[in-house]
């Protein structure tokens, strides 16, 4: 089995217990960060969305939403939980240009090797509408950690995340460093980050 598939597997065969232990982690200072880029009741895509704990904030701050998983059991807990069907799908098959007011990747594109992160990250800032922002998070460090439940980490420091950004071009980035909000101790790099107009 590929880590990769490996990595799904844990998702699908723990998604019910991954979902519920995740859905009420306070991710509002991060929403914020996010928010506050985007227009009243814009459109926001939610890359990888687990358990729709995201998906459900922004619905209820007014905005709309169109998530998707690549997990067939995180999508159905992501979709009971916010009553708004999650699609089905990978990160290889976004293909919107210039839609989406912001796109919220928190903790979703960790998973990919450099090579696939780079595709994706490309993707997901086409899909951006000019002046449209995207959030995304990933452990700190550098290399790859495989974890004691067999999901594969690829972590990227902030020098890897800067040439993200310039091979987006996305401006305007903030970009933090903080421990994780369950509580696990490990860090967190996380960005909010604009496309030019």
């Amino acid at each position: 089995m590929t880590a990769e598939a490996a990595t799904l597997a844990f998702y699908d065969r723990n998604a019910e217990a991954y979902a519920t232990s995740t859905v009420g982690l306070d991710m509002s200072e991060d929403h914020d960060r996010f928010l506050r880029r985007l227009p009243p009741g814009g459109l926001i895509l939610d890359a990888g969305s687990g358990s729709g704990r995201d998906t459900l904030a922004f619905i209820r701050a007014g905005f709309r939403v169109e998530a998707f998983d690549a997990s067939p059991g995180m999508c159905r807990f992501s979709t009971e939980l916010t009553g708004q069907p999650t699609a089905h799908m990978s990160f290889v098959d976004v293909a919107w240009t210039d839609r989406f007011d912001g796109v919220w990747a928190s903790a979703s594109l960790l998973h990919l090797a450099p090579d696939e992160l780079m595709d994706a990250w490309g993707r997901l800032a086409r899909a951006l509408a000019r002046g449209g922002s995207i959030y995304a998070s990933f452990k700190v460090g550098a290399g790859v950690n495989v974890g004691w439940d067999g999901r594969t980490f690829h972590l990227v420091d902030e020098p890897s995340l800067e040439a993200l950004l310039l091979a987006g071009a996305l401006e305007d980035a903030d970009i933090r460093t903080r421990a994780s909000v369950s509580g696990a101790g490990d860090a967190w790099l996380s960005v909010v980050a604009t496309r030019r107009a």
